[in-house]
């Protein structure tokens, strides 16, 4: 069973970087979901899928997987440049888009 290291994305709701910089540790499955016949909820026996560990560095995350002896694997999310755009722009005068407000 592998660990998975990553800094989670923004939410859609979600304008600001709240809950994006530290990184986290979570544990893929160690045996398949089943569907319980009675009530249809969806069970497992593994209980590690259900922790989430955070980091402040990606560093931390590596040594606790490396301390306990997890194999694990590190993925580095994409930088997308961010358009920094003023409510002004919308007004200006050089505005080359039509105004459809």
């Amino acid at each position: 069973m592998t660990a998975r290291i990553y800094r989670p994305s923004k939410t859609a709701m979600q304008s600001g970087v709240a809950n994006t910089r530290k990184w986290v540790v979570e544990h893929d499955l160690a045996e398949p979901r089943t569907v319980e016949p009675l009530m249809g909820w969806t069970s497992s026996g593994d209980t590690r899928q259900q922790v989430k560990l955070r980091f402040d560095t990606e560093a931390e995350a590596i040594g606790y997987c490396e301390r306990n002896g997890i194999p694990y694997q590190v993925f580095e999310a994409k930088a997308s440049p961010r358009r920094v755009i003023s409510y002004s722009d919308n007004f200006a005068f050089k505005r080359r888009d039509a105004w459809t407000h």
